[in-house]
């Protein structure tokens, strides 16, 4: 299939953003199972059997010899696929001293669709203070999530600037002097920027700025949950603005099309001293570690879910449709009986009007044209935009007990709780383990079995710093716990084996971002 067909081809899952075609997963999880889940295994309590318990066992006598091609990873192999994305990022010290609240981050990222449609991105506000760090999950294509990475930051950077210093900024344009820079990026090599858009961004960042010289007073400080919310709005609209007016160049003209016409959730922190700010729009998650007085961890989850699980949400989106649409809007669990978060950037499709759409169709470049999810009108589709990019804003004040903060697309937070998740990253910073009695769920344990799951629990303690990076430990957890809640090499050889077209049916994409904070800072302010 040609890669212009592929970003615009709806993917058959239960993920987030992911437009569902009831036929097609059904077809794919004939053929996962036929390939994976045989009823007549000698083992069958393989690690797939939880992994995805919508994907129906199925016979297969070809198992055995298919399984071998896939399953033979070495460790050093495991370990070279779970660190190829991973960075981390270490707050100078100045005197010898750490005078933020942060310590620094651990990110990383591990791809199911390919290409992966997830991005990262966090940097330094150097024109005002504090950091920002944001996970995006892309759905129909990576283009809207890359679009977010590169320009998110930027919006909000901007938005958090006194009046003052936009004017300044503006000045120096107007007579060519050299811009201070506003941000400075912490990435990972391949967390690339897109060199072709950067004047289309550029200037629509531009006309942002001078809009709000025009509507801000001499001497006024921003709001930062305002301007959070400010910028992620106006992203959205000039996302939506730049398709409809497209651009002369071929390229660029068929790049702001993919972006627009795909989507992407958004979850973003800014840490600035002891406040920290979450921006959630859709399913990605904020989750805090806290560290109680016995040394052992809680999580205090900083973001909501926008999506059918969210009953506020639910009713908030029903509100903003007539009486008559009660039963359509939300339907199987997702907005319009298609899209899973009911917040999101792009997905123009959920937003503009149907004019609008056959318009900009027309207009737009052949591939387009070829392709059948862009000429797709949803289903009880009456009262648009169904859609919006607004994201809920949560403060919170740092207290020395929080230890760090843990950012995840929702591929992350389907496979472990957050509980358990703020007990692995806070053993694995603190170096202490604190032993739960073995749960064994339910399975019938002989004793040999017992004296193995203990000697694996001991084995998972004295291996825990093998890993450098945090959300590298993290991930490693999250895909090759077994269901006692160790890592099982066997299991984690697998998943990340499975072939391109066959990893989508068990697991999303996912990031992480860690930040750890500094108590003796926080508890000094």
């Amino acid at each position: 299939m040609p890669v212009t067909s592929q970003l615009f081809k709806a993917i058959g899952s239960r993920e987030t953003g992911k437009i569902c075609s009831a036929a097609v997963l059904r077809q794919n999880q004939r053929q996962v199972c036929q390939l994976l889940h045989p009823l007549n295994s000698p083992h069958p309590a393989q690690p797939f059997a939880s992994a995805r318990p919508h994907v129906r066992r199925c016979q297969s006598r070809g198992y055995q010899m298919s399984a071998e091609r896939w399953y033979n990873l070495t460790p050093p192999q495991v370990n070279s696929i779970l660190k190829a994305n991973e960075y981390s990022f270490k707050v100078p010290e100045f005197d010898g001293k750490n005078v933020s609240s942060v310590l620094g981050f651990d990110s990383n990222q591990l791809p199911a669709n390919a290409p992966i449609e997830d991005r990262r991105s966090a940097a330094t506000c150097l024109r005002t203070r504090g950091m920002l760090m944001g996970v995006f999950d892309g759905h129909a294509g990576c283009a809207c999530a890359q679009a977010l990475s590169e320009r998110l930051f930027y919006y909000i950077a901007i938005s958090l600037l006194p009046h003052d210093t936009l004017v300044e900024i503006e000045n120096a344009m107007d007579s060519g002097r050299a811009m201070h820079p506003i941000l400075q990026w912490h990435k990972h090599p391949n967390d690339y920027f897109s060199k072709e858009a950067s004047r289309l961004y550029f200037n629509s960042l531009r006309t942002y700025w001078q809009e709000l010289i025009d509507l801000n007073s001499p001497g006024e400080t921003p709001d930062i949950k305002e301007a959070l919310i400010n910028a992620f709005k106006r992203l959205d609209n000039d996302i939506s603005l730049e398709a409809q007016v497209g651009d002369p160049n071929a390229f660029l003209n068929y790049w702001v099309l993919r972006v627009a016409f795909s989507g992407a959730t958004a979850c973003v922190a800014h840490v600035d001293g002891n406040d920290l700010h979450i921006a959630n729009t859709g399913d990605g998650r904020a989750v805090l570690g806290v560290q109680e007085e016995d040394g052992s961890f809680t999580a205090l989850t900083l973001s909501n879910d926008h999506n059918a699980q969210n009953e506020n949400e639910v009713r908030r989106v029903r509100a903003e449709h007539p009486p008559s649409e009660a039963k359509t809007v939300v339907k199987q669990d997702r907005l319009l009986g298609l899209l899973m978060p009911f917040r999101a950037f792009g997905d123009v499709k959920f937003k503009w009007s149907i004019d609008l759409q056959k318009r900009v169709l027309e207009s737009g470049p052949d591939q387009l044209h070829e392709n059948e999810h862009t000429k797709f009108i949803p289903p009880n589709y009456h009262t648009p935009p169904y859609l919006t990019a607004e994201p809920e804003v949560l403060h919170h004040r740092l207290r020395p007990q929080d230890r760090f903060l843990v950012l995840g697309t929702d591929g992350l937070w389907e496979t472990l709780h957050r509980q358990e998740v703020v007990r692995i990253v806070g053993e694995y910073l603190t170096g202490v383990h604190h032993q739960q009695p073995i749960s064994v769920g339910g399975y019938q344990v002989t004793l040999g079995q017992m004296q193995g799951l203990l000697a694996e629990r001991r084995a998972r303690v004295s291996s825990t710093f093998e890993d450098q990076n945090a959300a590298t430990h993290l991930i490693r957890h999250a895909v090759g716990n077994n269901e006692f809640g160790t890592v099982d090499h066997e299991r984690l050889s697998k998943m990340l084996s499975l072939p391109e077209e066959l990893a989508r049916m068990y697991r999303d994409d996912i990031t992480i971002i860690i930040i750890q904070f500094n108590p003796h800072v926080i508890g000094a302010q």
